[in-house]
């Protein structure tokens, strides 16, 4: 079979490039280890590109930044079938107030927003946005600039979860099958806040078992369940005196890097199973640990 990985930022964005990179090798390679073939978009117009070899490909992925992700989908799925969330979904998790509403409504904890003279500290981030770009502590009387958002700044641990959800919507909705999402692994985020107050992201670890691991899987499950989501999702929490959901990507996430070494199973498999309905009831871990970074680096442990 032949599988299109579209990913935005490898020619097109040089401060992500690295990134997205890293996340196309070990997908393509894990493709291709199965027998497949794999397309990769050239250096031309983004959604032209979809649009040209989609239409040559049993199965395709979008890879982009949280914002452009959903038009870039919805050209995959009119072409092929999309072994990621749709396009819909993913408009909804692009939107940073609207994905809060929506989990708040189903009683899953989300960072309040709160207005410039709340007495505690706040953090200020755009309401579409990708990762940790434009996320920073407000100085006293900050206010939120055009398309961002002020919430309630939590303490607590940085974690974010990988899961893949099944067949639940979209073009291929006839393989629905009712069956939960996998759960893949909890990730430690090392999420750093400089002088400025800025947030960087600097990588993480994986697998990792926090006291409440079973609480924080339960949340995930009803997250994307909740969302619609389908195909590699990666959740962003933060645990502390609860557990906060504070951002849901509809998209492989730099997570993938570590997660791939740390289990038995080629996750394109367990991708091309989930997507027809028929996703494996688990993983199991190889007893590594994978340490990455930002620039995709990883090392095992």
């Amino acid at each position: 079979m032949k599988v299109l990985i579209a990913e935005y930022t490898a020619s097109r964005d040089p401060s992500l490039a690295p990134e997205g990179k890293a996340m196309v090798s070990v997908l393509q390679e894990s493709f291709e280890r199965l027998g497949h073939t794999v397309l990769l978009p050239g250096s031309g117009d983004f959604d032209a590109e979809i649009a040209r070899l989609a239409p040559q490909c049993d199965y395709g992925l979008v890879i982009a930044p949280d914002v452009l992700l959903s038009k870039f989908t919805h050209t995959l799925e009119l072409a092929t079938h999309n072994i990621g969330s749709d396009s819909t979904a993913i408009a909804v998790c692009a939107n940073k107030r609207l994905t809060a509403k929506v989990l708040a409504g189903i009683g899953i904890s989300v960072p309040q927003e709160v207005p410039a003279d709340y007495t505690g500290r706040r953090v200020i981030k755009p309401i579409k946005g990708a990762g940790s770009v434009g996320v920073r502590i407000a100085k006293d009387g900050e206010l939120p600039g055009k398309d961002e958002m002020a919430v309630e700044y939590l303490e607590g641990e940085h974690y974010s979860v990988s899961i893949v959800g099944s067949r639940v919507v979209g073009e291929a909705c006839g393989f629905y099958s009712g069956l939960p999402p996998v759960f893949l692994t909890i990730n430690r985020q090392h999420a750093v806040v400089g002088e400025d107050g800025v947030f960087t992201y600097h990588g993480g670890e994986t697998p990792v078992h926090p006291k409440r691991e079973e609480e924080i899987i339960e949340v995930a499950k009803k997250t994307i369940e909740r969302l619609g989501c389908q195909g590699y999702v990666g959740i962003d929490m933060i645990v502390g005196e609860k557990i906060w959901v504070v951002d849901v990507n509809p998209r492989p996430t730099m997570s993938l890097i570590g997660v791939v070494g740390v289990i038995e199973e080629e996750i394109a498999d367990v991708l091309l199973k989930a997507t027809v309905g028929l996703p494996p009831e688990c993983v199991h871990y190889n007893g590594k640990t994978a340490t990455f970074d930002e620039t995709g680096g990883v090392t095992y442990s």
